[in-house]
């Protein structure tokens, strides 16, 4: 098992909610084995969706309550090493996605995510 697993915005969003039901057994081993990394792109698209109202509670607190509560963390590379590697992700247009799954290859780590386009093209994107 790798020592780190970063996670998808999703994953955050219904681990916060208390939705451990939403995610399969693999990935609740994973939470329980390793260190929990977000990409700071995570906390930019929760604030995002508080903003538009998807959400009720807002970003820093969403953080704040899963450090406590699991040990989340920010993973703390250098934003131009990421942007680097987000540039190689040309296969989406989505650039949540491409900050996400090059913050996690940095590391060479799993990304915990349910996002079928991530899976086909992130060898270690984690789900069931």
């Amino acid at each position: 098992m790798a020592s780190v697993i970063y996670l998808d915005t999703h994953v955050v969003s219904w681990l916060y909610a208390g939705r451990k039901d939403l995610l399969p057994a693999r990935v609740h081993a994973s939470l329980e084995e390793c260190d929990i990394l977000i990409s700071p792109m995570v906390r930019l698209e929760l604030q995002y969706l508080y903003e538009i109202g998807r959400t009720k509670t807002s970003a820093a607190r969403v953080i704040q309550e899963l450090s406590a509560a699991i040990g989340l963390k920010l993973c703390g590379h250098p934003f131009t090493r990421v942007i680097e590697r987000a540039e190689r992700q040309s296969w989406t247009r989505d650039p949540f996605d491409r900050v996400i799954v090059a913050q996690a290859s940095l590391e060479k780590s799993p990304l915990a995510t349910k996002d079928k386009t991530i899976h086909s093209r992130y060898g270690m994107a984690l789900w069931g």
